[in-house]
């Protein structure tokens, strides 16, 4: 495999901070709006930045797609035969508007575009294509055309992005900050195998397999111990041996083989965004933030974060969700886990897709939709958001200005909103969470292995909310007779204390288990699940903050597997950590009340249980602003209990209503269905 030779900038030009992004003279949020120049005349340009502007968007999010610039093989219009890809020139009006630029330029960019912004010779290119076991190729069956997807390891479509990334970089490189609003880059998009990524979907092209061989190098360092690991016969070398194509263990001893696979997909992903990386720095762009956005249901999928932490900087999520109760405790999962990470790394999170309207083909967001699922997520942790789109077109249902930058009447609810934030000093902010819930990467890899309803992938199971239950096999690989599915235990132990802390108002956030350091960082009381193998280093881990303080649960059993699912050479040291078996899912309960007393653990009651508060801190630890939230289909009257809080003046959506005073120990809020209300704390 042939690696770019690159390093990033001695100096890098903006920074990541906390509340988003430092220039060095201001600190900028990430509030951004998205807008595709190429599909619009650039006669409305103009009309339409400005449209952004007077919303409150302080950077524009454009994506440059390969296929709509390539006139030929390493020939690009930009902007010299068809005036709508003057990317050079929209970028300039961005800067002569005092905003800044998010830019986008793939490989793959989606964008509702047919081929996902790739010229259609590569996607119909045999040497680019991932493969089937078959060594057949991977189709997306995608409207309004169904392609064969490429190979993130193809070195036929390496050599091509090179090309493509270094024609953008020449164009484009003179338009970074300070001297033009480039501030942030994203590398790739949503990179889950273009959504074919069911655990033995793809990828078997030849150089993903003499990757996968790397990989297996790597890790082994003998091809004795790789036998030993995969119970293998004599003969088997890492030049021989052969990936996995369905997944057929009986027996704990045989997934090894199958958590190696999956392993790999996620090096291979992060292998080719640091290759993807690499030629853009080479290219000149460089000196400013990598972004990376993950799509839903990214928790079922080979994107880690941790793993692509050597080329990317920051890691976005996409939120496309609808305002109901069920979407809403995913919004707080996906939210509080990433927000958790970002804080340990002194980043922002950042909503990189916040669903502003929605494809066609789509399931229907409305406005209420579209606000709520950006305000839970605010809510819950995030200090940054891209609204997509911000600008109408093509492809696209209910975005805010339209496709000649005209405001639409619900524009100004973000209007209102972006003003709001700034108001409260919002993104100097943060949503305390003394509470970790442990998810470790080892049960999601297993959840992936397992996956038992193929061809439908896991993510789609985890953008619906269907647990594991719903989506894995639920055999025990040759446990006690009875014994529930790893999977199954250690994800029922998570939702034990997830509903207990819920019920009694205690804030908490869940935790990735590969960026334990970091997404741990200054809790409390952590709760991590042992169903199944664990690396040891998770242990260790965790008792580094158990020594730091924090009181550390772990269970439901101590494993006696690494996260590979090999045996351990010695026991566990589980020393100082208190393991919780939690046969009855009331201990739970009885746990959080105990911890709230030893730990004085910050509550916040609220009733009924289908509304929920949020509440977020200065850097005092003083309460400053109160998200009060109700997903449900019927107004409600929320109670919630506020300890220190007296008065609290809304900020949102009726910013200079009467003053709201504690009677009795609590507020008592009216919130409309579907709805999200923000105060200001006053006293």
């Amino acid at each position: 495999m042939n690696m770019p030779n690159h390093t990033r900038a001695a100096t890098p030009r903006v920074r990541l901070c906390p509340e988003g992004l430092d220039l060095g003279t201001e600190i900028l949020p990430l509030v951004a709006g998205a807008m595709h120049y190429w599909r619009h005349d650039p006669r409305d340009w103009a009309a339409c930045l400005d449209a952004m502007r007077a919303m409150g968007m302080k950077l524009v999010d454009i994506y440059v797609p390969w296929g709509q610039h390539e006139v030929e093989k390493g020939v690009f219009d930009f902007g010299e035969r068809d005036p709508r890809n003057d990317v050079s020139r929209f970028v300039a009006m961005i800067h002569e508007r005092g905003m800044k630029c998010v830019l986008r330029p793939g490989p793959h960019i989606n964008a509702e575009l047919t081929y996902f912004g790739l010229p259609e010779r590569i996607v119909w290119s045999r040497a680019c294509m991932a493969r089937t076991p078959g060594d057949n190729p991977v189709m997306l069956p995608m409207v309004p055309v169904g392609f064969p997807v490429p190979s993130y390891a193809s070195e036929a479509f390496h050599e091509e992005v090179e090309s493509w990334l270094t024609a953008c970089g020449a164009e484009l490189s003179p338009h970074l900050w300070p001297e033009g609003p480039i501030v942030m880059l994203q590398i790739d998009n949503e990179g889950a195998m273009y959504f074919r990524d069911g655990p033995y979907d793809q990828d078997y092209h030849p150089d993903s397999i003499a990757l996968f061989r790397e990989f297996l190098r790597a890790k082994y360092k003998r091809p004795s111990a790789l036998r030993a690991a995969w119970g293998e016969a004599d003969e088997t070398t890492f030049a021989s041996v052969t990936a996995p194509v369905r997944f057929d263990a009986k027996t704990a001893e045989e997934v090894t083989r199958h958590l190696d696979w999956i392993e790999y997909h996620e090096h291979l992903l992060a292998t080719a965004m640091e290759r993807f990386a690499a030629s853009l720095a080479d290219a000149g762009l460089s000196g400013i933030p990598t972004l990376h956005n993950f799509p839903l249901g990214e928790a079922a999928t080979s994107l880690n974060a941790a793993k692509m932490a050597g080329s990317i900087d920051l890691v976005g999520l996409d939120y496309y969700h609808q305002a109901n109760p069920g979407e809403h405790l995913i919004i707080m999962r996906r939210t509080t886990e990433l927000a958790a990470r970002t804080e340990g790394m002194r980043a922002p999170a950042y909503g990189a897709e916040v669903g502003a309207g929605f494809p066609p083909f789509f399931a229907p967001l409305d406005e209420k939709d579209s606000l709520y699922a950006l305000i839970c997520a605010l809510a819950y942790g995030l200090r940054g958001f891209n609204l997509y789109m911000a600008v109408d077109r093509d492809r696209w249902v209910g975005a805010p200005i339209d496709a000649f930058g005209r405001p639409r009447k619900f524009a100004d609810a973000y209007k209102s909103l972006a003003a709001a934030l700034d108001a409260i000093g919002f993104f100097s902010l943060r949503r305390s969470a003394p509470v970790r819930l442990v998810i470790p990467r080892a049960l999601r890899r297993l959840a992936r292995a397992t996956h038992a309803v193929s061809p439908l992938t896991p993510a789609l199971f985890n953008v619906l909310g269907a647990g594991f239950e719903v989506s894995c096999f639920e055999d025990s690989l040759g446990g006690d007779p009875g014994a529930r599915a790893p999977t199954l235990a250690g994800e029922a132990y998570l939702r034990a204390f997830e509903r207990a802390l819920l019920a009694r108002g205690v804030p908490f956030a869940y935790a990735g288990g590969e960026s334990l350091e970091a997404s741990t960082a200054g809790a409390r009381w952590i709760v991590c699940a042992t169903a199944g193998g664990v690396k040891p280093e998770v242990f260790e881990s965790l008792q580094r903050a158990e020594a730091g303080g924090a009181v550390v649960t772990f269970g439901p059993v101590v494993p006696s597997r690494d996260g590979g699912f090999r045996p351990l050479d010695r026991p566990l040291d589980t020393a100082g950590l208190e393991l919780v078996a939690l046969g009855d899912v009331t201990e739970a309960d009885a746990l959080v009340a105990r911890r709230i007393e030893e730990l004085d653990l910050p509550t916040y009651p609220v009733s009924p249980a289908d509304a929920y508060v949020a509440v977020h801190e200065d850097a005092a630890g003083a309460p400053r602003v109160v998200f009060v939230m109700n997903p449900t289909r019927a107004p409600l009257s929320v109670k919630v209990a506020l300890r220190g809080v007296r008065e609290l003046a809304e900020a949102w959506p009726n910013e200079g209503a009467p003053t709201i005073r504690k009677q009795e120990g609590a507020f008592e809020v009216e919130v409309r269905k579907r709805t999200i209300r923000i105060f200001r704390v006053v006293s």
